[in-house]
């Protein structure tokens, strides 16, 4: 796959991840507002009929004091006047509230008419007679509502004028306030207080408290009192955000899912770019390793055709130049090969390692007087200060001198063309370690590249020496077998200066 259309592909899914997840999180946006909306409006409702029910109780208690009420609220006498000229009759109702107050009414006929009503001709039928006392019936309930309406507008008056305190039963406004709250549907704590219209406290429940006051619903009590007169029930709910919090929790399986398909496709994204970069590295390592074998496999080939040439003449030199040819090939065939047979050894948990004790700064020595001929073949020259006063410890020689062989002829490939290479090793004693160092004057590393070049098939680019060959594996091999001797390497490097490189093994 084309890393334009991994990117590509990439770009979708980013789109389509991001638009999911604003149309979740406007959804949750748009439950959260419903929920809190609903609850406002369940408040605003349980407020409103506890607010008419106190109303309704006190009207009623009024109403049913019984005598003490009734018998002083009004006395009730009726008389008729009949005019001179017994043209109109006038009938007076009259009414004394137990205050003192009188409320009188007033009914006036013409003369002619009552007569006429009550007194009819006995020529009338009688259903004319009964059109008439159901006329009379009618003037009387007519009379008898004015006088009901003025004494229960007395009642209430004399109500309205007493002071809150003594018109509300706070212990029956709690009960009522609980029963609509729970009927609407709402059953966490609230705390209610009530006051004046003009903010001063009349009253607080029990166990009120300041929290969650910040959200306070109110609604007015005798709200068709005047102004003066009625009071306001204020109420807060301190678990109300616990409640916003709940309410959150039937959309966590949602988040859940959500937050699940952003791992996955991150790790997606994550796998698809880390495929892409290991199939490039593969097939750069396919490529190293096809022109490291063309070489020595022409050499030999060369050689054995000219072996086989019978028109080529046999001298002794010729032969002795051919049978050296084909041997260094050879062993440099086999270099390369165990070179990628250290692939499948790291791809092991651990090397099998046959550990001994070894001096090695001895060993040290011998790998650089052996490798003194290649470095002096490109103008340079090796230093080494073998300053380890205690340098015997366990390890596997065979690994052991590939590691530093493979340290050492990094510093040949990578070289700088402008100055003679300077290759500098060195040995020394810390507490509970011994350490080596092999130092060089080459092109150096990035900083960028330096905390990769421990990973398998990483090649460091080089600019103008792309032409270096290798399979990047070396540096790889190098990192596990010191990691399966309990030490630790770790390098250091300047780009254009060297680089250096810092092993240390425990020798307890």
């Amino acid at each position: 796959m084309k890393k334009s259309t991994i990117i590509a592909l990439a770009i979708v899914m980013g789109i389509s991840f991001a638009s999911l997840l604003v149309l979740q999180m406007r959804y949750i946006d748009e439950i959260t507002s419903m929920r809190a909306a609903h609850f406002k409006e369940s408040v605003s409702r349980s407020l409103y009929e506890t607010s008419h029910q106190l109303e309704l109780n006190e009207a009623k208690r009024y109403l049913e004091q019984g005598p003490d009420a009734v018998t002083g609220i009004a006395t009730a006498i009726d008389s008729v006047y009949v005019s001179t000229d017994s043209s109109v009759i006038q009938r007076t109702h009259q009414v004394t509230a137990k205050d003192g107050s009188v409320f009188t009414s007033r009914e006036t006929t013409a003369s002619t008419n009552l007569s006429d009503k009550y007194f009819t001709k006995k020529t009338e039928s009688i259903n004319d007679r009964q059109r008439s006392l159901q006329e009379i019936m009618d003037l009387r309930y007519a009379v008898q509502k004015d006088l009901v309406d003025e004494v229960i507008y007395s009642i209430l008056y004399t109500a309205n004028d007493r002071p809150l305190t003594e018109r509300i039963d706070f212990a029956n406004l709690d009960q009522i306030l609980q029963a609509k709250l729970s009927s609407n549907g709402i059953d966490i704590p609230c705390h209610f207080a009530v006051t004046t219209s003009n903010g001063e406290v009349v009253y607080r429940c029990s166990d009120y408290t300041d929290e969650g006051s910040e959200i306070t619903f109110s609604e007015t009590l005798f709200k068709n009192d005047p102004v003066q007169r009625s009071g306001i029930l204020k109420v807060h709910f301190p678990a109300l955000s616990d409640l916003k919090t709940r309410s959150l929790w039937f959309m966590m399986p949602s988040l859940m899912f959500t937050l699940i398909l952003l791992i996955t496709f991150t790790v997606t994204l994550v796998l698809v770019f880390r495929q892409k970069k290991l199939t490039e590295l593969k097939n750069d390592f396919i490529n190293n390793m096809t022109h490291e074998f063309k070489t020595p496999i022409s050499s030999i080939s060369l050689a054995a055709q000219m072996l086989g040439d019978e028109s080529v003449k046999k001298t002794p030199a010729l032969m002795q130049r051919l049978t050296t040819t084909i041997i260094d090939e050879t062993k440099r065939l086999r270099f390369q090969v165990e070179k990628v047979l250290q692939m499948s050894m790291y791809e092991n948990q651990r090397a099998n390692l046959h550990m001994k004790e070894v001096n090695l700064n001895e060993l040290i020595a011998g790998i650089t007087h052996t490798f003194a001929l290649k470095v002096e073949k490109n103008g340079g020259k090796i230093i080494t200060n073998l300053e380890a006063e205690d340098p015997i410890i366990c390890v596997d020689e065979m690994h052991f001198t590939n590691v530093i062989f493979n340290l050492m002829d990094n510093a040949v490939k990578y070289k700088r063309n402008d100055t003679n290479l300077e290759l500098n090793l060195r040995t020394w004693n810390e507490p509970g370690n011994l350490c080596i160092s092999i130092q060089d004057n080459g092109i150096g590393i990035k900083k960028e590249d330096l905390k990769r070049i421990f990973e398998k098939f990483y090649r460091v680019h080089t600019g103008n020496l792309h032409d270096v060959k290798g399979f990047g594996l070396g540096l790889a091999y190098v990192h596990k077998i010191v990691k399966d001797h309990h030490g630790t390497i770790h390098a250091e490097s300047e780009l254009g200066i060297g680089t250096k490189f810092i092993i240390k093994l425990k020798n307890e």
